[in-house]
């Protein structure tokens, strides 16, 4: 690195000049700058300066008081940001570009369009409609921090000191006043802070008398706090047009009676919206791209206490979508042209920056048709690593929920790979690893980490059977055969062999789809696992079956909810099938008894989308969000529905 001088800023400068303030245009990219190194004293003297290029360096924030008042336009892209609160120095900003920051999310996005007030262009787009959705979103923040105020005065004794009112309201505000997307929470929280700590601030500087609205309430507009408290908390601002949205419908067909315990409510869900996101030429008549996996990203562990998930990734097509439930809007769209996408996985990595800060990034792996993995940065919204994983393709994915860094890839040419994915360099770029290939017999479809020891055994659903692997790696065998196979039977009929749905209900119950016409089974791994003595072949332990659709067609993907125990899965006529099992796995039966029917079958009205009818859809994948707040489908027939709990 070449230290800042005024010498080598005359030298970067344009127009040449032999004096500092008569330079309009700096580049100083790609000399590998810290923080520390922007010297406020030296780039003051620019006083004229109207463009800086800081592309390509190691910058994690900017220093404050440069003195750059008259600055246009800044690049900051490729660099290592972590705050972008500085940038309100620059007031007269009206070009902004910090793509390739990967610590950088899109509530940063949102905090420079309420920072800046002249920025027309962030990363080259149009701040438009942004700063539509940021003056929204303070207007309706303000509103809900006034009327928690209001509610917060009534819990004020007498005798408290100003200070402690003050800090007391200003955490009690961050805590408890929600809004918007759960991608959008840390512009909100921030936002939030501020609206509160002016309000309090107000209060206190008018001698302990309560003003009617906050600094920014005027400007924000004169909604009544009391209206706006009234308003449900997940009301959400009017946002971007959603690629072609779908009519919501009004009203759920539910059918099915409940089962199991007494004592349980019913599950309540409406439909919240109908997306065709994945179609090709986004043209709204394809309703032929057949979407395939879903998966929600997991919940911040930074996050506020009880924080949920609401953010989901889907694929099919060419394409990987990852949306907001509670909102509907596609948040980011991911394409390959002749890419076929059939799976998506979820991991949070601890990446440390260079200055040794640590943090949080969410990564999504996703895979298909061309046997490539690609690894996305999802918040900084580009893809930051491919894995040339396999020759056919991969048919699914799946991240061991022991090593955050640990991805198992399944494919056509029926083989397992364990990779270590590690973390990103200094350029944002992975460098996998393979530490276990594991051989099938015949096609794996479904990955399983055995829920009580992932270190130990890898389950998969295949089309020959549900096979174990010992996966620990401190054997010295780096390529492996199947150790077990596991036996289906149900009374004297002939089961089939392949399984294509695979899941852990809890520590020990593991749910299998495809191995008996009409059913889903619940079996226990332990007592199976402990039957085992030498055998190669072992029969499972069944603790009870689920009554399901009686079609021969295969490859309908289930899913679990442990925290709620629930089991999910769609069929050939659209429907999603739910079974509460909270019984069963509190008390499974001595025998297993009659298959019992689900809980609840969610169906939603014809015709779909924009007025066509689908003679016939069928669900090919369903998840919910580990609080069961929200549930994702997918369709064969290109649409993404989401419902939520009532």
């Amino acid at each position: 690195m070449v230290p800042l001088s005024a010498r080598l800023l005359l030298q970067r400068g344009r127009p040449k000049s032999d004096r500092l303030g008569r330079i309009r245009n700096l580049d100083l990219s790609g000399l590998q700058l810290l923080t520390e190194h922007l010297d406020p004293k030296l780039l003051s003297r620019l006083q004229q300066l109207q463009e800086l290029d800081l592309t390509d360096n190691q910058l994690e924030t900017l220093p404050p008081e440069l003195g750059l008042v008259h600055l246009r336009v800044l690049r900051c892209a490729n660099n290592q940001l972590t705050d972008i609160t500085a940038f309100c120095q620059f007031p007269l900003l009206e070009e902004l570009y910090v793509e390739g920051n990967p610590f950088l999310t899109v509530s940063d996005n949102f905090k420079v369009c309420f920072l800046l007030p002249k920025l027309r262009k962030l990363n080259g787009k149009d701040t438009s409609s942004t700063c539509t959705q940021v003056q929204s979103l303070n207007r309706e923040l303000t509103n809900r921090v006034t009327a928690h105020w209001e509610k917060f005065k009534e819990t004020l004794g007498p005798g408290k000191e100003t200070k402690k009112v003050q800090a007391d309201f200003v955490k009690s505000a961050v805590r408890d006043v929600r809004y918007g997307p759960q991608s959008l929470s840390a512009f909100t929280q921030w936002r939030v802070q501020i609206i509160s700590e002016e309000l309090v601030a107000a209060w206190g500087a008018q001698g302990d008398s309560i003003p009617e609205k906050p600094p920014q309430a005027a400007a924000a507009g004169k909604a009544k706090a009391k209206q706006t408290a009234l308003k449900r908390p997940d009301d959400v601002p009017a946002g971007p047009p959603t690629p072609k949205r779908v009519r919501t419908s009004q009203s759920a067909q539910r059918e099915g009676s409940p089962t199991g315990s007494d004592s349980e409510p019913a599950l309540k869900l409406e439909p919240l919206h109908f997306l065709q996101c994945h179609s090709k030429n986004n043209s709204p008549g394809d309703l032929e791209t057949q979407l395939w996996a879903c998966a929600f990203e997991p919940a911040q562990e930074d996050g506020p206490s009880g924080a949920m998930s609401q953010t989901v990734a889907t694929c099919g097509g060419e394409a990987v979508c990852v949306m907001d439930c509670q909102t509907g809007i596609v948040l980011h769209k991911y394409k390959v042209p002749g890419e076929e996408f059939f799976s998506v996985a979820w991991t949070t990595l601890t990446v440390v920056t260079q200055a040794g800060h640590k943090k949080r990034w969410s990564v999504l792996a996703a895979a298909g048709l061309r046997g490539l993995v690609r690894l996305l940065h999802v918040r900084a919204g580009f893809c930051c690593g491919v894995i040339r994983a396999h020759k056919k393709a991969i048919a699914t994915l799946c991240f061991s929920p022991a090593h955050e860094s640990h991805l198992f890839t399944a494919s056509y040419d029926k083989r397992i790979i364990l990779w270590d994915i590690g973390v990103p360099d200094q350029n944002q770029e992975f460098q996998a690893r393979q530490l276990l290939t594991l051989d099938t017999t015949s096609i794996p479809l479904r990955l399983c980490p055995v829920a009580s020891c992932p270190d130990n055994h890898l389950l998969a659903g295949c089309e020959g059977g549900c096979c174990c692997w010992d996966v620990r790696l401190d054997q010295p065998q780096k390529r492996r055969a199947c150790e077990v196979e596991f036996v289906f039977s149900k009374g004297t009929e002939a089961p089939s062999r392949r399984v294509d749905g695979l899941a852990f209900v809890n520590e020990d119950v593991v749910v299998s789809k495809g191995n008996s016409l009409g059913t889903i089974c619940l079996w226990s791994w332990s007592q199976t696992w402990s039957a085992r003595g030498s055998r190669s072949a072992v029969p499972v332990v069944v603790l009870a079956w689920l009554q399901w659709s009686s079609t021969n067609l295969a490859y309908f993907s289930l899913s679990t909810c442990p925290e709620k125990g629930l089991v999910l899965c769609g069929d050939e006529e659209g429907s999603v099938w739910l079974y509460d099992i909270r019984h069963l796995l509190k008390q499974p039966p001595a025998q297993p008894a009659a298959p019992q029917a689900p809980s609840q079958i969610l169906k939603w009205p014809q015709p779909w989308a924009l007025g066509q009818a689908v003679s016939k859809t069928m669900v090919n994948a369903v998840v919910a969000d580990p609080t069961f707040s929200y549930l994702t489908a997918l369709t064969d027939s290109n649409i993404v529905a989401i419902w939520r709990r009532c």
